[in-house]
């Protein structure tokens, strides 16, 4: 998610055909190994959920805010933050977020008490917003132009390996030992990227600056507009109910947490093949791939409750889920880089805000709806948000749509 120039033409690195140093693919990885930290550590509470709240004594529907609190501050910091750098060596800005990542786990790892864990989230959520709209703008300032493909597609090889075991992980640390080792682990690989970082990341000047004035000029035009508020459906579908998906199959469905840690792994596994495979076919059908997605997505949160007492079903459900979730971000992703053509940087910093804020409002009301009336209630609220995001993704026009589709350039297929 991009929302930063590359480097002045007086600046650049022309393409010469010459090679990318060891060092620059060193400094490469150490962004991907961090954009694994950031998003393993975003949604490792959704693995060890149940257990944090017996723990430090709160509900499930109260534990949903450590996914909501870091959400609502990396919705504010997504722009906040670059356009409070301004033209800041985009290198410090990265030690800086990554130090406050390494701060969140080991507070959240030695919180005493659930304010104490809040915190630490918060530290998150200050850091997140930020190094997403930092990590793939650095790929192609890091090597050689010819290179810059490869770059990227290794910083988000680390995003895509987070999203397929970053929950399980937790839950397989937890289950031998406990919650609490579950963040010291992700900080001791927060650590070592950090000190990646610090050896291998060279200075990255900034030449320019979002301004706020670009922010308000996208959010004026009613395409842009109305594909934000597609996002924010789906991804609060998602997310109001993956928050308490463990809780779900522990209790609901009667699994155990082995194989739950495993089926949670399949949903990641399921997800990032799935990815790879709508990537053929959605720069061609974009729409017909996204209201297909989405289509499914409501179907498993429908079903899931309805099959709450079959194994089998339950399991093939998950793994729906898997598929639709797995592609939908790629498709998202197009989509709003042909919603705002003219202004893609000031798009994805709207993009990266508006799923922080879906994550964050999903979470918390659907622990509200969770604490007050059941798990299975909220699956089907989930469903509900979902069909509003099919409502929404009806409104486009085919002939806006082919417009859009003109106006830019098929982007790399990639997660």
């Amino acid at each position: 998610m991009l929302i930063e120039d590359n480097l002045s033409a007086q600046s650049a690195v022309t393409d010469d055909g010459v090679s990318s140093s060891l060092r620059s693919w060193l400094a490469v990885g150490a962004v991907a190994v961090g954009a694994f930290a950031f998003v393993t550590t975003e949604f490792l509470p959704v693995g060890v959920l149940p257990r944090v709240a017996a723990d430090l004594g709160v509900s499930p529907g109260t534990a949903g805010l450590m996914v909501t609190v870091p959400g609502v501050i990396a919705a504010i910091s997504a722009p906040g933050l670059m356009l409070v750098a301004g033209r800041m060596d985009r290198r410090r800005v990265f030690l800086l977020l990554t130090a406050l990542l390494l701060a969140s786990n080991l507070i959240s790892a030695f919180a005493p008490s659930f304010l104490f864990m809040l915190l630490g989230r918060a530290l998150l959520g200050a850091s997140l917003g930020g190094f997403w709209t930092l990590a793939t703008a650095a790929s192609g300032r890091l090597v050689q132009p010819k290179d810059a493909p490869r770059a990227m597609a290794t910083i988000l090889t680390g995003v895509t390996c987070a999203t397929v075991i970053g929950v399980p992980l937790g839950t397989f640390i937890a289950s031998f030992a406990s919650w609490r080792a579950s963040f010291l682990a992700t900080g001791v690989l927060v650590a070592f990227a950090l000190v990646a970082q610090f050896f291998f990341v060279p200075s990255l000047p900034s030449s320019t600056a979002l301004r706020l004035r670009d922010l308000v000029d996208v959010l004026r035009r009613p395409h842009p507009r109305r594909s934000m508020l597609m996002v924010a459906l789906v991804f609060g579908a998602h997310f109001s109910s993956y928050t308490y998906v463990t809780p779900f199959l522990l209790r609901n469905a009667n699994l155990s947490m082995s194989t739950i840690t495993w089926l949670l792994l399949g949903f990641g596994i399921i997800g990032f093949f799935s990815n790879f495979a709508v990537s053929s076919t959605v720069t061609r059908n974009l729409k017909t791939s996204v209201g297909a997605m989405i289509s499914l997505l409501m179907f498993a949160l429908v079903s899931l409750p309805l099959l709450q007492h079959s194994s089998l079903g339950v399991v093939a459900f998950v793994l729906a889920w898997g598929v639709s979730f797995g592609a939908l971000p790629l498709c998202f992703s197009i989509w709003v880089q042909r919603a705002t053509p003219d202004s893609p940087e000031a798009g994805s910093a709207l993009f990266v805000s508006i799923i922080q804020v879906a994550i964050a409002l999903g979470s918390l009301v659907g622990g509200v709806v969770v604490d007050h009336v059941g798990i299975p209630a909220d699956f089907l609220f989930g469903a509900g948000l979902a069909l509003l995001g099919l409502a929404a993704l009806a409104s486009f026009g085919s002939i806006e749509q082919r417009v859009a589709a003109k106006a830019i350039a098929c982007p790399a297929c990639m997660d």
